[in-house]
C-alpha cells in the first residue's frame, strides 16, 4: 500500500467506522460466537504474495465486527469502559501517522513536553496539589508495578538496584482485600512475593481500616519483617469500595512507608468538586494513578500517574546507558526513566485533542448524568419482585443479585446472551452478584433503563 493508497482507504475506513457507531445499538454488546470460530475462518498460513486490499477490507468487515465485543456500545456497563470519544479517535490516527517511538525528549520533543503539559492540566482538573509531577502508561498496572518497585528499593535503602533481593529482608506490601489483583501481580513481578501481600481487614463500609494496618505494620516489625509500602484502593473495581485515603496515609507516614493510591476508575469523577471530598488527604500521597481511558474518553491505553516527587521512582526505573544519552543536555526529562518499557507511544496527543474538544464542563455533565442513572436504575432494581441491591451506588457502581447464587447465574447468562445490554459478576461477602457500572461515554438515561426492562423481562417466570 501507497499512501496515496493509505488516503483513500482511510477515508473508507472513517465512513466505516461512522457507519459502525450510527448502528451500534443494533448490535448485541457482547460477541455471540463460539471459542474458535473467528480463528477458523483465518487460513493457517500467511500469503506469500501480496493480496488487493478489496479482499482484505471485506474479509475485515465479515469476521472482525460480528466476532468483537463492543466496547464503545451506549449499553456496555460491564467492567469499567473504554471509552473512545471522536475526538480521541482522530489523535489517535494523527499520532499513528506521525508513529514516534517517544523514548526520549530529543526522539520526539512534542510528545514529551506536551506530555509534561497534559499531566498538569490533568492535576489540576482534579484538585490535586500542584507540586504533583507525573507521566503517561499504558495501564494502570504498570503504574502500581512502578510505585511497588519504588517501595521496594526504598526499602532496602536502594542496594537491591544493585545487589538485589538475595540476602535482604522480608519485605511486606500492605492493601486491603478491596484493591484490584494488579498489586497482587505487582508484588509478584518485583520478587517480593504473594504471601507478602497483607491483605488488611476493612470497615463496615469495605474500606480499609486504618487501625488494622497500623497493627498489621507492628505485628511484622515485631515479628523481624520489612514493611515496604501501602497500596490504598480508591474505587474497587469489583463493588467501588473506598479505602479511607487521609487516615491510611497518616498511618503510612508514620511508620515512614511508600503510600501509592490506584484511583484507576474513580479518579476521574474527581474533576467534579463536589465529589474529592472521596479522598481527602490524597495530596499527602507519594504516587497516584487514574485511567482517562476509562471514563473521560481519551483511548485507551492512557494511564496517569500523578508523583509527588519522581526522583524515588527514577531511582528505581531509570536506565541512561550512552547511546540513550542527548549531548548536552544533562537534565532533561526523558519519560522512559520513570516507567518500565523503554518505548513510549505519543499517548498524550489524545489528552490534549480531548480536553479541548469537550471542556471540563462536558465531561463533567458526563460523569454527573453517569451516577445519577446509576443511582435511578438501582432503585428501580431494589423494588422489583425477587431482587436485592447488594452494595449500594458508589459514584456510578453498584451490585444486585436475583433470588439465590444459582437464579443470579443464569439470569446474567441469559441477559448477556440476550444482547441488549452487557453485564458481569464479582463474589462479595460469599455471594454471586451481578455489576452495574455506567460510564459509556455516549450512553443516555433511556440505555441505562433499558438494564432494568431487560432484567424484569428475563426474570419473569423463572
Amino acid at each position: 500500500m501507497t499512501h496515496d493508497e493509505l488516503l483513500e482507504w482511510s477515508r473508507r475506513a472513517a465512513a466505516w467506522a461512522l457507519d459502525y457507531h450510527n448502528g451500534m445499538r443494533d448490535r448485541p454488546v457482547r460477541a455471540q460466537v463460539a471459542y474458535g470460530a473467528t480463528a477458523a475462518r483465518l487460513p493457517g498460513t500467511p500469503p506469500e504474495a501480496p493480496e488487493p486490499m478489496d479482499a482484505i477490507f471485506a474479509d475485515f468487515e465479515a469476521i472482525v465486527p460480528d466476532a468483537t465485543t463492543h466496547w464503545q456500545h451506549p449499553r456496555f456497563f460491564a467492567y469499567f469502559a473504554a471509552n473512545a470519544s471522536p475526538a480521541s479517535m482522530l489523535a489517535e490516527q494523527l499520532a499513528n501517522a506521525i508513529a514516534a517511538q517517544a523514548m526520549l525528549w530529543q526522539t520526539s520533543p512534542a510528545a514529551t513536553e506536551i506530555e509534561q503539559v497534559m499531566v498538569g492540566w490533568l492535576r489540576d482538573a482534579l484538585g490535586l496539589a500542584p507540586a504533583f509531577a507525573g507521566t503517561i502508561h499504558d495501564s494502570a498496572t504498570t503504574a502500581t508495578l512502578c510505585a511497588v518497585l519504588t517501595m521496594r528499593d526504598r526499602a532496602l535503602g536502594w542496594r537491591s538496584v544493585d545487589e538485589g533481593l538475595c540476602g535482604a529482608p522480608r519485605l511486606r506490601i500492605y492493601a486491603s482485600a478491596q484493591t484490584h489483583s494488579s498489586v497482587d501481580k505487582a508484588v509478584r513481578l518485583a520478587g517480593i512475593g504473594q504471601a507478602n501481600l497483607v491483605k488488611v481487614p476493612t470497615a463496615d463500609d469495605h474500606g480499609m481500616d486504618p487501625a488494622a494496618l497500623d497493627a498489621a505494620i507492628r505485628a511484622d516489625l515485631v515479628a523481624g519483617y520489612k514493611p515496604a509500602g501501602v497500596v490504598m484502593c480508591f474505587g474497587g473495581t469489583s463493588i467501588g469500595a473506598f479505602d479511607p485515603v487521609a487516615e491510611c496515609i497518616a498511618v503510612a507516614k508514620a511508620h515512614d512507608l511508600y503510600t501509592h493510591v490506584d484511583a484507576a476508575w474513580a479518579g476521574s469523577a474527581m474533576i467534579c468538586p463536589e465529589f474529592r471530598q472521596l479522598w481527602d488527604g490524597v495530596d499527602r500521597a507519594d504516587s497516584v494513578v487514574f485511567n482517562p481511558h476509562k471514563w473521560l474518553g481519551v483511548q485507551f491505553d492512557c494511564a496517569v500517574q500523578f508523583l509527588a516527587d519522581p526522583a524515588p521512582q527514577i531511582r528505581s526505573l531509570g536506565l541512561r546507558p550512552d547511546y540513550l544519552q542527548t549531548l548536552g543536555q544533562e537534565e532533561i526529562v526523558n519519560f522512559n526513566e520513570w516507567t518500565v518499557p523503554l518505548g513510549r507511544r505519543f499517548r498524550a496527543l489524545k489528552i490534549w485533542f480531548v480536553l479541548r474538544a469537550y471542556g471540563l464542563e462536558g465531561l463533567r455533565m458526563r460523569i454527573r448524568n453517569h451516577v445519577c442513572w446509576a443511582a435511578e436504575l438501582a432503585d428501580i432494581i431494589a423494588h422489583m419482585d425477587g431482587f436485592e441491591i447488594t452494595t449500594p451506588p458508589a459514584l456510578s457502581l453498584f451490585t444486585f443479585r436475583y433470588r439465590d447464587d444459582a437464579a443470579t447465574a443464569d439470569l446474567l447468562t441469559r441477559v448477556n446472551d440476550d444482547g441488549r445490554v452487557y453485564l458481569t459478576q464479582t463474589r462479595h461477602e460469599g455471594q454471586f452478584v451481578i455489576r452495574v457500572q455506567v460510564g459509556q461515554f455516549d450512553c443516555t438515561r433511556d440505555d441505562v433503563m433499558t438494564v432494568a426492562e431487560v432484567l424484569a423481562r428475563l426474570s419473569q417466570g423463572s
